[in-house]
Order: structure tokens, then sequence, then C-alpha cells
């Protein structure tokens, strides 16, 4: 009877305890649960990694000058305009035969009188306009240095107007327009940069473009 009454106390002794060891595990459960949450909450307040910058390519819209360009000589070699940087430049559609083509003789006379001063006269041979310039480069060659003895630059037959113009002409195009027929001419500054355009019409002894290009060659 008195074993009996021992094991009875125990186990009321037990059953008193059960409530409070429950309630302690259940706190310890919990908190540790707490800060497991936590970690992750503090991890999403860190900010995300910046992206790396990068530099976009130089497109044709972000040409600033001519003389970031290049282009082909009548003879076929690649030729970049840099070379040029610092002198001022008359850039001219030209064709073989065309009623302007006499303007080859003017535009020669022209860079024989100021090169020494800085001046440049670039031909661009092209067929854009009524088909005059049908040759092949070195005959257009042949025909420029036979007839009138041209010894300024040449470059290599173009396409100067459309979607489909070179890199030159859609640069000096984009602020004064397309050539609307040959021996179109483009004044280029020292800098490279366009300043004035002449039709075809104006011959390269106008008063009015001998003016400008003196006014070029004077500026810094």
């Amino acid at each position: 009877m008195r074993d009996f009454d021992v094991s009875s106390t125990v186990r009321r002794a037990l059953l008193a305890l059960t409530p409070a060891i429950v309630l302690a595990c259940g706190a310890s459960q919990e908190a540790s649960t707490s800060e497991g949450a936590a970690a992750p909450a503090a991890a999403a307040k860190e900010p995300a990694p910046a992206p790396a910058e990068t530099t976009p390519a130089k497109g044709p819209d972000q040409v600033t000058s001519l003389y970031q360009l290049d282009a082909r000589t009548i003879e076929g070699k690649d030729q970049p305009l840099s070379a040029y940087e610092g002198k001022v430049a008359l850039v001219v559609n030209t064709a073989s035969q065309c009623g302007y083509t006499p303007q080859y003789a003017g535009l020669e006379e022209m860079w024989k009188k100021y090169k020494d001063r800085g001046l440049l006269v670039l031909g661009f041979p092209s067929n854009d306009f009524g088909g005059q310039e049908p040759g092949q480069d070195s005959e257009v060659l042949s025909f420029c240095q036979a007839r009138f003895g041209v010894t300024f630059p040449l470059f290599s037959k173009s396409v100067v107007k459309g979607e489909g113009a070179s890199p030159v002409f859609k640069f000096l195009a984009a602020g004064h327009g397309e050539p609307q027929w040959n021996f179109h001419k483009y004044l280029v500054d020292k800098q490279g940069v366009v300043v004035q355009a002449f039709p075809s019409k104006v011959e390269p002894n106008d008063p009015a473009l001998v003016q400008a290009v003196e006014q070029a060659l004077a500026a810094k």
C-alpha cells in the first residue's frame, strides 16, 4: 500500500511539471524560428550589385568630323581622312560625262592656288546622277589626268545620296542636304566640320565660293 502511494505521488508530480516543460520547449522553438526568419529579411535589405558600365559602339550619327572617317582612293588604297586634319577641304562629287565636267579645270586651278595655304580639293566620282560616270576607277583617273590635268586627290566611285550613300556623304549631307546633281560642293573647316555647301552651278572661281574658302583658311 505504501509502494502504491509513492508511485502515485511521483506520477502526480510529473504531471504537474509537464505543462511547464511544454511551455519552455515551445518558447525555445519559437525563438529559434524567429531567428531563422530574421536572416532572410536582413539579406533582402542588401542592395543588388550595380550593373557593369559599358561604352556603346560609335555609330554614324555620332561622327562629328569628316576626319574621323576613312575612304578608298581611286587607286584602291584605304585612306584615313584623319591625315587631312588641320586643313580646309572642298569635297565634290564629280562625273566625266556631265555638263558641269569642265569644272574639273577650275577645281584643279583652285587646288594649285590654295594648297600651300592648307586647302584640299577631294573629288568623289559618282554615277548617281544621269548615269554620267559609267567607267571604272582606272578609266575615270585616266580621263581626269589626260583631259584636265587633275592632280588633286580623287577617290573611288561612291554612292552619294539615299540610304546607300557612303559614310562620307552621309556625314556631309547631315546638316547641309544631299547633292542634287554632279559637282555639288561641301566646304569643310580645319576641324572637319561642314561650314557651307554650294550647288553644282557655282563655279570654282565664283566669288562667293572663293571668299568662303579664304575665310576658312584664315580661321584658327
